[in-house]
């Protein structure tokens, strides 16, 4: 593919008389690359009025709590948008994340696979060994971009098939083209802010346009679309609109709680929005929404900072999320006990667009169980977390903190020795030994029951480490 090929280009210098005409070319290149509104390439499958597939709208929310939406009965949160979606869908309450960081979150939806196989553990290089503004640094980040370069991602195999795609919100990977996206709004590193998202951040913050282009622009063509809808919203900065924040100022509330309930409501008047868009531009085609969040998130009721124990922990506030599919006619209504993963979107969106789903992932194709429905084959979920800041590029396991197992009700974790950094204060390991953990009964996780049920701590033990055996950086 072209972003391939140009980042084996080695750099070049010229001079002033060459630079000219060379830069009134690559100006040309570049206008056509950073547009958010691409036709099929002629090798790509052009649009037909009689392909019966739908429209695919990926959802995700950044920086968010299980708890924190209508349809998961907090007490005070609005969500009116995504709770019609989660009603008239498919919910899974009891969804997951396997890595409680959006970098490594985020590449694992995109790829299908855990964060020690695809490699990006963290959100950025350690600067431990050395400045990442120094030119060695910015080879290690290039390096830590390249991973994606070693997948087929989930765009990719949706646009080989005839898909237009479209980039907006968090992305870490480079520009969007990298990712298999025929249009988006992300730069991308080595561009000025492009650590993780730069203008594709203005999404939702500052309206819809680049969707509501691209999106007309497919329906012109024919051609299904993939949306990746990631908004950062709620994250910080907690600066929501005072029409939200009017409504969550209460008596004895911080101000800092207000203000990120408030955000919450933002991003589902924006997803309102969105599905008001797509539904208007949607060229007679069905539409498949998932919805997803990140990572975890409990708030500070003295700073805009996160809570211990949620985001970037192996916790449930850090690595729980609800998860539901949305496919009038086809899928119906339900509220799914099982549990459920991230990981699932891969091979379930590839499905629902009718492709084949690769052999060797750790996800499910949860197609055919929502649509009969029919009960999930799966008893247990892993997860692994990571430092923030990434060791050794080529060794995920110097930056491993945890691994975890959740099985019916119980959930063990596992303590490892991976290097920390200055994020050290939310990875507290005081407890050095197993920590086994009744959710049914203690959802907040505050009781370890180790001592009272070796046998189990044993068992569990065992298929932690089997399933860390099947899984390495490839």
């Amino acid at each position: 593919m072209l972003h391939r090929v140009l980042a084996l280009v080695p750099p070049c210098t010229f001079s002033l008389s060459l630079m000219t005409p060379l830069l009134v070319v690559m100006t040309a290149f570049l206008a056509l690359m950073t547009q958010t509104v691409a036709a099929a390439p002629p090798d790509r499958p052009a649009g037909r009025a009689s392909d019966p597939r739908p429209n695919i709208v990926l959802v995700l929310s950044d920086d968010q709590g299980w708890t924190d939406y209508g349809f998961m009965d907090h007490p005070t949160i609005q969500t009116p948008n995504l709770d019609r979606l989660a009603r008239q869908g498919t919910l899974f309450r009891r969804g997951y994340v396997p890595t409680a960081l959006c970098r490594p979150s985020l590449m694992s939806i995109v790829t299908g696979h855990y964060a020690s196989v695809h490699g990006v553990t963290g959100n950025d290089p350690s600067p431990k060994y050395g400045n990442l503004q120094s030119e060695d640094g910015k080879r290690r980040r290039a390096k830590l971009i390249a991973n994606i370069d070693r997948f087929e991602t989930l765009p990719e195999r949706l646009v080989e098939s005839g898909y237009l795609a479209h980039q907006s919100g968090k992305w870490w990977e480079g520009h969007w083209s990298r990712g298999g996206f025929t249009a988006g709004m992300t730069r991308g590193f080595p561009n000025r802010g492009g650590r993780h998202g730069d203008d594709g951040l203005k999404i939702g913050r500052q309206g819809l346009q680049p969707i509501k282009r691209f999106v007309g622009d497919a329906a012109g063509q024919g051609n299904p679309y993939f949306l990746w809808y990631a908004p950062f919203l709620p994250h910080s900065p907690h600066n929501p609109p005072e029409e939200f924040l009017a409504k969550y100022r209460r008596p004895n509330v911080p101000e800092s709680i207000a203000k990120y309930q408030a955000m919450c409501e933002w991003f589902d008047t924006t997803c309102g929005e969105l599905m008001d868009l797509v539904q208007a531009h949607n060229g007679g085609r069905e539409t498949f929404v998932v919805y997803v969040c990140d990572n975890g998130w409990v708030q500070g009721p003295k700073t805009n900072k996160f809570a211990l124990r949620s985001k970037q922990s192996p916790y449930d506030f850090g690595v729980r999320t609800p998860i539901f599919y949305w496919w009038p006619g086809k899928i119906p209504a339900a509220d799914r006990p099982e549990l459920a993963s991230s990981l699932d979107l891969y091979p379930t969106i590839l499905a629902a667009a009718g492709l084949p789903v690769p052999d060797g992932l750790p996800g499910l194709n949860l197609l055919p169980a929502i649509t009969q429905p029919a009960p999930i084959r799966r008893d247990s979920l892993f997860g692994e977390s990571f430092a923030h800041d990434i060791a050794n590029l080529d060794d995920p396991e110097q930056s491993l903190l945890f691994r975890w197992v959740i099985q019916d009700q119980w959930k063990l974790l596992l303590t490892y020795d991976g290097e920390t950094n200055r994020y050290t204060q939310v990875h507290p390991r005081t407890e050095r030994g197993p920590q086994l953990f009744d959710l049914n009964a203690d959802p907040n996780e505050t009781k370890n029951l180790a001592d009272q049920h070796p046998d189990l701590v044993a068992t569990l033990t065992k298929r932690i480490e089997d399933d860390a055996k099947t899984r390495s950086l490839k």
